[in-house]
């Protein structure tokens, strides 16, 4: 459901991603891990047309996101690393504008405000406005803006960012009820929610892929946690390293 086909982007003189390849499928929830600046946000904008590509491409649901980025924006539930939303809307109105955005009327509004306001547990906060919510809160609306229109494609930026345990353990099982019906990427620094949730991981340090495999198989290669395995393939000695060999 995603192909993502040597996907490069600059800016300036950085480099953030570096010709990337990777596929997802439906099933599949996809760990994108790495180092604050590895590339990982960057390669979920170009991936969801926020930003566009120097180099290479990507497609979704079978839609190129340089030649089709309404139809990969459509396929799409995107929670990005800080969500916007309008501070003065209360959850109910915002939620209803998400809804105009996507095109859902009638009796389909009416069924997808059902269904996303007791699962993403934002029904006593309904008729809040966003800007007086904590932060837990306002990460629980912006998911459900990401799953308003039931999409087939999921991309999560920090998911759980500002939730406590319970809100965390919560959005964890959602995502679990959800995996064997879309195909999901979560970027996260928590790595006990990984192992959680994902069936796959992809480290990715200075915009390129270190490695790509299973979390327990990850362990087994390495014989250490997976926090461990992390802090060794992400170190500046090992990055550069897996970076040079790359290039060979």
């Amino acid at each position: 459901m995603i192909r993502v086909d040597n996907l490069s982007r600059r800016f300036g003189s950085i480099t953030a991603v570096d010709g990337i390849e990777f596929e997802v499928h439906k099933g599949q929830v996809l760990g994108f891990l790495g180092p604050n600046g590895a590339g990982k946000s960057t390669a979920m904008k170009m991936l969801t047309c926020f930003l566009e590509p120097d180099g290479g491409t990507a497609a979704v649901c079978g839609y190129d996101i340089r030649k089709d980025p309404v139809n990969v924006r459509k396929s799409i539930g995107y929670l990005a690393e800080t969500a916007p939303a309008y501070g003065e809307m209360t959850v109910g109105s915002f939620l209803h504008f998400i809804c105009d955005a996507r095109a859902i009327s009638g009796a389909r509004r009416k069924q997808a405000l059902d269904r996303v306001v007791p699962m993403c547990s934002i029904g006593s906060v309904y008729h809040q406005t966003i800007e007086t919510l904590s932060k837990g809160y306002k990460r629980r609306v912006g998911l459900a803006q990401a799953l308003i229109h039931d999409p087939q494609v999921l991309i999560l930026d920090e998911p759980t960012d500002g939730l406590d345990p319970n809100q965390k353990h919560e959005v964890r099982s959602l995502i679990n009820r959800m995996a064997s019906e879309k195909c999901i990427i979560v970027s996260t620094h928590i790595l006990e929610e990984v192992e959680a949730i994902c069936s796959r991981a992809i480290i990715i340090a200075r915009g390129r892929i270190l490695a790509d495999s299973t979390p327990q198989e990850l362990k087994d290669q390495y014989q250490c946690s997976l926090d461990e395995v992390f802090q060794r393939i992400t170190s500046a000695k090992t990055a550069a390293q897996g970076l040079q060999e790359s290039r060979v």
